[in-house]
């Protein structure tokens, strides 16, 4: 249990964290494929071949997916030493401090091509940068998601936090969505003839701050404060294989992995929804993610409601069903005789349920099950019940 309950100051603290990190992963996640395949009539430069394995999956697709593969690999021995750290200073902030520096730094060169056009070079390049960006980045979220069992001690102090939490989410997706909004500015304002130069400008300069706002709580919690579990003795393929074995955390990663992969074909899909399918302009594709994430945040207070009347395992799947419309709903987007604005408002708002709830409620139910889970072994192995 907790030696002092977090203060509204610190709940935000700790949210930040989550909006820092939030900021790169959507920059990766909707800019990466607009950057480097983009539409012809984006204004910028194709960097990397339109290659397609096996007449399918084109080039660009098979990067992301190796450097979250190497990714996945990484996050077992992160989350073991995470939990097997006896640092004075706490088991999770040293971990979380220094690995800001090198995903900034590994952000960056992913939107740093060797040559301004398209080429083979740029995508060895560009593999290399996401592995390391990817490592980079977990060395901080799994310190970071493990802290939230551990600075909470009831079950609605957890959804709590995690509402903090996934409302720093958003709102780095918000911020990482207006990239082509920004660049608008950067070229209007700093007189910036080339296209690419000012994304890539706009990406930097967002890096960066992500990874101040990342900084936050390295600073503002003191872990050996508001936290009082102890280090894990498990070696690490032992703390791994009982992880998986637990059944719940299994259904877990399966209800989580379908979330994300969700979110990501949506992010990284909505510019070529809104420029190709309704011929939109760019800048609304901005736009469009921030309404989704704000209208989001109104479902916040019914979501933590309803999940203290009905539970949380109903809330999720309805959320999923939903979910699943809206996908289907895409199939058909240019194809009716309405307003395309109209087409893609109805979509992106009909999500908005499902991102709050799905945002909320999956890292509350992990922190009962890493709470449980320590209950019943006595190691406080929370590092590896992290996604």
């Amino acid at each position: 249990m907790p030696v002092a309950k977090l203060t509204l100051g610190k709940q935000l603290a700790y949210a930040c964290g989550m909006i820092g990190w939030s900021i790169m992963t959507n920059l990766i996640i909707v800019m990466l494929p607009y950057f480097y395949l983009p539409p012809s009539n984006a204004g910028l430069v194709p960097l990397v071949p339109q290659l397609l394995l096996f007449g399918v999956v084109n080039i660009l697709s098979i990067i992301a997916a190796s450097g979250r593969f190497v990714d996945a690999l990484f996050d077992p021995f992160i989350a073991s030493l995470s939990d097997k750290s006896q640092n004075p200073r706490g088991r999770r902030i040293p971990f979380m401090k220094w690995a800001i520096l090198p995903a900034v730094i590994f952000c960056c060169l992913t939107f740093y091509p060797l040559v301004m056009r398209q080429s083979g070079n740029n995508a060895a390049w560009l593999a290399v940068n996401m592995t390391l960006f990817f490592m980079s980045v977990t060395a901080y979220i799994i310190p970071y998601n493990a802290l939230l069992p551990e600075l909470a001690d009831s079950t609605a102090e957890k959804v709590k936090l995690s509402s903090f939490q996934q409302a720093g989410f958003v709102i780095g997706i918000i911020i990482a969505a207006l990239v082509n909004n920004y660049a608008d500015i950067v070229q209007r304002v700093f007189q910036v003839a080339n296209r690419d130069f000012a994304v890539q400008y706009t990406i930097w300069a967002l890096a960066f701050f992500a990874g101040l706002v990342m900084l936050i709580p390295v600073f503002a919690i003191d872990e050996r404060k508001y936290s009082t579990s102890k280090p894990t003795h498990l070696p690490i393929f032992v703390a791994i294989r009982k992880t998986f074995n637990n059944s719940n955390f299994k259904y877990y990663l399966i209800s989580d992995f379908s979330f994300y992969m969700s979110l990501s074909i949506i992010s990284s899909g909505l510019l070529y929804f809104v420029t190709v399918l309704l011929k939109l302009p760019e800048s609304m594709g901005g736009a469009l993610m921030g309404a989704m994430v704000v209208f989001s945040l109104f479902f916040y207070p019914l979501v933590n409601y309803l999940s203290k009347k009905i539970g949380k395992k109903p809330l999720v799947l309805f959320s999923f069903g939903l979910l699943s419309l809206i996908f289907v709903a895409i199939y058909f987007l240019g194809k009716f005789h309405i307003s395309a604005y109209i087409q893609v408002y109805v979509l992106v708002l009909g999500a908005s349920f499902p991102l709050a709830a799905l945002g909320i409620l999956p890292n509350a139910i992990l922190a009962e099950i890493a709470q449980d889970d320590a209950k019943e072994t006595g190691e406080t192995a929370k590092g590896c019940f992290s996604p």
